[in-house]
């Protein structure tokens, strides 16, 4: 199986979006992802519905938006109606997780749920029917440009595996500090789709990285 490639434009060129979006299509990416903070679960305020929608118009790649934002159930319906395919909380953030997840489902996207580092998987067992993706973070949320918790790779096969016994076609997906030298034991943990924001916009041949992983 192919391995996805979702650039996060966290470490993009805010000033020229649109182009940069357009850089990582052509270089043969999958999705573009979108980190949604709000200064409250973390202490950054990046992007809103409003450059989602800016942006929907000039790409065909899947938008993949993370909120990493209190109480995600109050903005689900303004982030699918400005034009994301993919919409995923954080488990820390809501207390309500089956409802979160519901709702955007009802929204006709698709549905995931994001894990901090410190957060055992075993949380999913009662959402697993709800999941189209999961996020295991292996940095903690909040800013880009940090290196990646090796501690997380065991939490990584253990989903892995919790989707390949229930016979899902969930995708795990992982964010945080991907690069050339730890993508493929990523890979090999189990994930599907990586996440890479400076790899990939900051690196010298930042591009080639989307290439060598879908090889």
């Amino acid at each position: 199986m192919t391995v996805k490639v979702a650039p996060s434009l966290l470490s993009a060129d805010f000033s020229r979006l649109r182009d940069e979006v357009g850089r990582i299509e052509e270089n043969g990416a999958d999705w573009v992802h979108l980190d949604v903070m709000d200064g409250h679960f973390v202490p950054s305020i990046t992007i809103g519905p409003v450059v989602v929608k800016a942006l929907r118009p000039h790409t065909k790649l899947i938008m993949d938006a993370h909120l990493m934002i209190s109480e995600p159930e109050n903005h689900i319906k303004a982030f699918t109606e400005a034009g994301v395919d993919r919409l995923t909380v954080q488990l820390e953030t809501t207390a309500h997780l089956d409802r979160a997840l519901r709702k955007i489902r009802e929204q006709g996207v698709k549905a995931g749920v994001a894990l901090n580092p410190a957060t055992p998987p075993q949380v999913l067992e009662y959402v697993w029917p709800l999941l189209d993706l999961v996020l295991v973070m292996s940095v903690n949320p909040g800013a880009g440009g940090q290196e990646f918790i090796p501690a997380v790779l065991p939490k990584i096969r253990t989903v892995a595996e919790q989707i390949r016994s229930r016979n899902l076609s969930t995708e795990l997906q992982v964010d945080g500090g991907v690069n050339r030298d730890n993508a493929r034991v990523i890979i090999e943990a189990g994930a599907t789709v990586l996440v890479a924001g400076s790899a990939i916009f900051k690196a010298e041949n930042g591009m080639d990285l989307i290439r060598e992983v879908k090889k």
